[in-house]
């Protein structure tokens, strides 16, 4: 069997671009770019709770380090320099393999550096801390919302939360549609290129992770504002022949976990910009609402103009 040192060694020793000093130190040197602040995130999944058991161990590497990226991307900054600490159960080398083929996919993909981590034995967790960089002074903050500004959303916020009910048995999908649903389950695709084209247009910003309106109420919080949603202006990840129940789609759509997709505020005046990026970049932003003077309230609003005040409250590990 091999040792922790020659798993570190087989599995995890991969060509860096951005650091001095990386895996197989005490500590590593990086050296950040010249007028850059640091932007330092941490993310835990534990087995059971962020994924099954039996997850493919390829998809569930990028996984781990693909929901770290997402909230870079949500500052409108670069990944740089990841750290992954893994506790095993067992050192079964096959599925250690697969991690590290996935982490490594996802570490290039977004031009990321894995510059040290820890391992050891435990049930089965993967812990990343990611630092990336942006000019000082211009990260996108949650705090910058102002009442009049839009509210929009990238991509197809629901997809995720379906394929896991499909999984699951609780939903039934088409063979195509389950494939992408699962693939935004087990593949996130974090936002990167349209968190750092964003950077200077939105106002305030975070990913969706624990539902739409869960994180719309952390903007809410920290900005002093409310928010007006139209649920027409919904992007929907199901339509047509795949459409569920209108109610359950809605809930889906708002409620739904593990998307990391973004939601920002912009000005009025940003909607041309935003409308050609979204082309540019191959990805739909949908205005779904306006900021408004009703602090941390958030009102919903149906076809026939009834607004309905609602809760702002998405997933939580201590109340799940």
């Amino acid at each position: 069997m091999a040792s922790e040192f020659e798993l570190i060694r087989r599995h995890f020793t991969l060509p860096t671009r951005n650091t001095r000093l990386g895996v197989g130190d005490d500590a590593a040197l990086l050296v950040p770019r010249p007028g850059m602040e640091l932007v330092v995130t941490s993310d835990m999944l534990v087995s059971g709770t962020h994924f099954f058991a039996d997850t493919d161990p390829v998809d569930l590497g990028w996984k781990t380090l693909a929901v770290n990226v997402s909230d870079i991307a949500a500052m409108g900054a670069e990944p740089r320099w990841a750290f992954l600490a893994i506790a095993l159960p067992a050192a079964d080398e096959a599925w250690i393999a697969g991690l590290a083929k996935g982490f490594a996919e996802c570490a290039e993909r977004f031009s990321i550096d894995l510059a040290g981590g820890d391992t050891t034995r435990g049930p089965l967790t993967l812990s990343v801390t990611l630092i990336g960089e942006v000019a000082a002074g211009r990260a996108v903050r949650r705090d910058g919302a102002k009442p009049g500004e839009d509210l929009w959303v990238t991509g197809t916020p629901g997809q995720a939360t379906l394929g896991l009910a499909h999984l699951r048995g609780e939903l039934a999908l088409p063979a195509d549609t389950a494939a992408i649903c699962v693939a935004a389950l087990h593949r996130p695709q974090p936002r990167v290129e349209a968190g750092l084209a964003l950077n200077g247009i939105a106002t305030a910003m975070l990913d969706v992770s624990d539902g739409l309106l869960g994180d719309l109420g952390h903007i809410l919080e920290r900005s002093g504002v409310g928010a007006e949603v139209e649920l027409d202006c919904l992007p929907h990840a199901l339509t047509g022949e795949c459409a569920i129940a209108g109610d359950r789609m809605q809930d889906t759509t708002l409620r739904g976990g593990d998307d990391y997709e973004l939601l920002f505020t912009a000005p009025t005046s940003q909607r041309g910009v935003i409308t050609r990026l979204s082309g540019d970049l191959g990805l739909p932003f949908t205005r779904i609402g306006v900021i408004s003077n009703d602090a941390r309230v958030i009102t919903l609003i149906d076809s026939q103009g009834t607004r309905t005040r609602t809760s702002a409250l998405g997933y939580d590990h201590f109340r799940a």
